[in-house]
């Protein structure tokens, strides 16, 4: 009968721990299963390392079957514990941050700062960052926090949130534009963050702060009910293939988030260059008690761009449809051309407008 532990864990001094061994040990390697604390301790292998690995493997899996985990959790326990993955991470938010039932709109793909963005941040994090207790991940909000405009900008004004700001040139541009209009930011990607106050603070800016978070928990608990005049989601990630769309930041419960935080009267702008995601942006806030179009029924038949995109099909299929339901916006003239709507616009995508009232 082969042991529970292999020679090199068993010569490890002390206490097994997943620090011992760097990685499955070389005598693991070569066994069928490994050793009870190798799988403990085992970093996930690519798809040519470790037994069960080559062309038919998926990258990121553990190399050594189920069971064999089972098996070490049992003999080892504290040994497993330390080498399974942190209860929550940035990542994870949807299956363990506040938001359980609801995956979150974001993936990101960096959050490192580097020459500039990092001197930026360090520099005027704490004048332009709204400093965000969290509650389980670093782009949570605890629900106890509430953000207050009045004391955070030293006035009353009309305060506008975009949502998903990215490096920061509409909502820049919008502040330079408008002085008697406060703003606030709200974006994960914190290189962004960083090129915002890059560009807020090179302009003397006093009417824009950002903060690091998770849109939904910004709406349902950090912004008072009814503080906001308007509410800005340009461009959001569209998540077009099917089983992704789940994904898609406006669905039927972002709405009633966005619907608490504005007051009677205050508009919901909207933009995206994917004519599938644009449909369901309208069919969602058209089905919405709390809100009314502020162009329903302009821009149909020829005029759509919904029409113009199935004609040219820049996203969709081609198609001879026209669109007879239109409520399309004309472009909100105080959105800057961003280098992301250009690239649209340059692949041959069609930006649409739309705009709500809370009623």
């Amino acid at each position: 009968m082969r042991p529970a532990v292999c020679a090199t864990a068993a010569g490890t001094p002390g206490p097994p721990t997943a620090a011992a061994l760097p990685r499955s040990c070389v005598g693991c390697r070569r066994r069928r299963p490994p050793c009870a604390l190798c799988v403990a301790t085992a970093v996930p292998a690519r798809r040519s390392e470790g037994p069960g690995g080559g062309p038919n493997s998926r990258a990121g899996r553990s190399p050594w079957p189920a069971a064999g985990i089972l098996e070490a959790m049992s003999e080892f326990p504290e040994a497993a514990r330390a080498s399974l993955p942190r209860a929550v991470t940035p990542g994870s938010q949807a299956s363990h941050g506040t938001y359980q039932a609801q995956p979150v709109s974001f993936v990101r793909r960096g959050t490192r700062l580097q020459g500039r963005r990092e001197r930026a941040w360090q520099e005027y994090e704490k004048t332009y960052a709204i400093d965000v207790p969290r509650h389980v991940a670093d782009t949570s909000v605890h629900p106890d926090f509430v953000f207050a405009a009045e004391d955070t900008f030293g006035r009353r004004a009309p305060l506008i949130v975009e949502i998903g700001s990215g490096l920061g040139d509409a909502v820049v541009f919008a502040a330079e534009q408008n002085p008697d209009k406060d703003f606030l930011a709200v974006e994960v990607y914190l290189p962004g963050l960083a090129q915002t106050l890059l560009k807020v603070a090179s302009r003397g800016l006093t009417n824009v702060r950002v903060v690091q978070a998770n849109a939904p928990e910004v709406l349902s608990t950090m912004l008072p009910a009814g503080s906001v005049s308007e509410v800005w989601v340009f461009f959001p990630d569209p998540w077009h293939k099917t089983k992704h769309n789940k994904r898609r930041m406006v669905k039927e419960t972002f709405a009633p988030l966005v619907s608490r935080v504005l007051q009677p009267g205050g508009l919901w702008r909207l933009a995206t260059d994917w004519s599938d995601y644009a449909r369901q942006m309208r069919e969602v806030l058209s089905t919405s008690e709390d809100f009314a179009n502020v162009h329903d029924g302009e821009r149909i038949g020829a005029d759509s761009p919904l029409t113009q995109a199935r004609t040219t099909a820049g996203d969709c299929d081609r198609s001879d449809e026209p669109d007879t339901e239109g409520g399309w916006a004309p472009r909100f003239a105080g959105r800057i051309l961003t280098g992301f709507e250009n690239k649209a616009q340059l692949a041959g995508r069609t930006v649409f407008d739309l705009t709500f009232r809370r009623l």
